[in-house]
């Protein structure tokens, strides 16, 4: 299982994000908890990016809502960690 990262760009994204969408509150927890134990679930409709994006993947939990991270290696304890970068609508993240 990979664990989360939460950089601070997306900890300020999130707290606005939810702060004007209150209903969808639950939800982003809820696809936060199951990104951590099967990124790609088809649920999620994780996908790769490309152009300036390039090398990062998105996955939605909503019809206009989106995650945006990355999957990179934990030296540490030689597993693979997401990194969270981004959250918000589509026109606020790409």
């Amino acid at each position: 299982m990979r664990r989360l990262i939460l950089t601070p760009k997306f900890n300020r994204a999130f707290r606005k994000f939810a702060k004007h969408n209150t209903g969808l509150q639950q939800r982003i927890e809820t696809t936060l908890l199951q990104m951590e134990p099967d990124i790609f679930s088809p649920s999620l409709g994780t996908h790769k990016l490309g152009g300036k994006l390039e090398g990062i993947q998105s996955c939605s939990f909503g019809y206009d809502c989106r995650v945006i991270f990355s999957i990179e290696p934990d030296t540490a304890t030689n597993s693979e960690v997401i990194v969270l970068i981004d959250i918000g609508t589509h026109d606020e993240v790409y």
